[in-house]
């Protein structure tokens, strides 16, 4: 019995979803057709479910529209990474053709007909996906920056944040059990544990301890164990994951590995601690080094990397896309303003409604810039800035430390990992230059920093007074294990 999957099409929000018939098969390909009356919807959500393992890993479904009097509209591909989209008429032209008239039109798909591999083929595959494994992970976004960069240089000597703890400050190290790694994730899980997933390590090897929890009060790392409905999140690094006070949940969404690139989602219940992976509706593509937001319970996902070479080499995204959670779909919203370029590797703080984006890089450029992205209006604006700006950068991280100011620390100038500190405040609309004994002075990229407490027991708002850092690399073969905990009252009042 072949194992194909089921194929609908959803034409409107207040009826069930339309399943397609076979209607004809040959040799090579096999034909499913949907009939529906006229006029063809502005909108249509195109998506397949169920076992679909009697298609090679390339197979896939072509998507036609066919209106009466023969015009015809291409409408997209289903794959298995892919396997819903809408659609929407791309031009003035096919609209009208495809409104107008009386009658009926039909959604078709065609299946090439690409059978499962072989066992020897299967074989390659595995001695293929081997040899991929001991490749190095290689940014596709990596090459020269253009214009002039600022490089700083380490400063000599020990580094204070790792070596001194200044009893009942809370300022120091803890002591580093996970392995040492970049491209990581940390969120807080409940208001005194932290959560760190997956990452890469020495000889960009990813890190097989790859979810770890850090009780915040304790000041003690321990392994997670969490049970699974299905599978959980590979390995990899550029992904996001962040924590919902409301439903206790942890969501992880993109990343990559080696070659292959993820847009899945994966849900950690903290209560249960057990996985799910989730079959979202809705298109999104695949992302690494992207920044995800939690607000109003949904994840605003803005930038990032696309794999190649789709849609074409070395893409980054200059898109917001959201998640909703409770009907586990994606959307793109109407977003109106002055956006940024597109980018990845760069921070995203969120300040009540304000998101402010800064840095990243898109080669050969790597941006200072600063946009605000209003989460209530969905309008993008840039910050005009008093004073001087950080140098360029991406792979660094930013965190609020009041409910007007946030910081940036380190990250990465297209030659050299950076271990300079910087404030913003919203309201005077002024970057400031922070210098501090407690601070690393390693440079550092794709490190975490967190402002704790992550959330309070009650889930009320709360002004953050505690900054974690965790991990990173110099981008010269050095990878921190080490876990820089500090007061936001000593360093705002020196």
């Amino acid at each position: 019995m072949e194992r194909l999957p089921e194929l609908y099409v959803l034409c409107d929000t207040q009826k069930p979803p339309v399943r397609l018939q076979r209607s004809s098969c040959s040799h090579d390909i096999l034909n499913f057709t949907a009939t529906l009356p006229l006029p063809v919807p502005s909108q249509m959500l195109v998506f397949s479910m169920g076992d679909s393992s009697g298609l090679s890993n390339d197979g896939k479904v072509e998507v036609k529209l066919e209106v009466g009097g023969g015009a015809v509209v291409r409408m997209g591909t289903l794959t298995h990474e892919a396997r819903c989209f809408l659609w929407e008429h791309t031009s003035e032209d096919d609209y009208k053709s495809c409104k107008s008239g009386n009658g009926e039109f039909s959604v078709s798909m065609v299946i090439h007909r690409q059978v499962s591999v072989k066992a020897s083929h299967q074989n390659q595959e595995r001695k293929k996906r081997k040899r991929l494994k001991e490749e190095e992970n290689i940014c596709p976004n990596k090459g020269p920056v253009k214009g002039p960069v600022t490089q700083q240089k380490a400063k000599s000597g020990k580094d204070t944040a790792l070596t001194k703890m200044t009893p009942g400050k809370g300022n120091g190290i803890i002591s580093g059990v996970p392995t040492g790694r970049w491209g990581h994730a940390l969120c807080p899980a409940d208001y005194q544990t932290v959560i760190l997933i997956g990452g890469q390590g020495a000889r960009m090897h990813f890190c097989k301890d790859s979810m770890w929890k850090l009780n915040t009060e304790s000041k003690i790392w321990s392994t997670v164990e969490a049970l699974a409905d299905g599978s959980t999140p590979e390995a990899r690094t550029g992904h996001t994951a962040v924590f919902d006070p409301e439903s206790h949940r942890i969501y992880v969404f993109g990343g990559s590995k080696n070659q292959k690139w993820f847009n899945d989602v994966h849900i950690l219940d903290t209560v249960a601690w057990r996985w799910r992976s989730v079959e979202a509706q809705g298109k999104v593509p695949p992302l690494s080094y992207h920044t995800c937001s939690l607000f109003r319970g949904e994840l605003f996902v803005f930038g990032g990397v696309f794999p190649r070479p789709n849609p074409e080499p070395d893409g980054c995204s200059d898109s917001v896309y959201i998640f909703d959670p409770q009907h586990e779909i994606w959307y793109q919203p109407i977003v109106l303003g002055n956006k940024p370029a597109a980018r990845s590797g760069h921070s995203a703080c969120l300040l009540d409604r304000e998101l402010y984006i800064f840095g990243g890089w898109d080669t050969p450029v790597c941006y200072n810039d600063l946009y605000l992205l209003d989460l209530g209006l969905m309008e993008f604006s840039p910050v005009e800035v008093n004073g001087s700006c950080p140098t360029p950068r991406c792979w660094h991280s930013a965190a609020s430390v009041s409910s007007s100011c946030f910081l940036i620390h380190g990250g990465y100038d297209g030659n050299l990992a950076l271990n300079d500190t910087y404030i913003f405040n919203t309201v005077t609309k002024t970057w400031t230059t922070l210098v501090h004994n407690s601070l690393p002075c390693s440079p550092r990229a794709g490190y975490s920093m967190l402002s704790l407490p992550g959330v309070k027991a009650d889930g009320e708002e709360h002004t953050p007074n505690e900054l974690l850092i965790f991990g990173g690399g110099d981008n010269e073969g050095q990878f921190y294990s080490d876990t820089v905990r500090l007061q936001i009252s000593d360093i705002l009042d020196d």
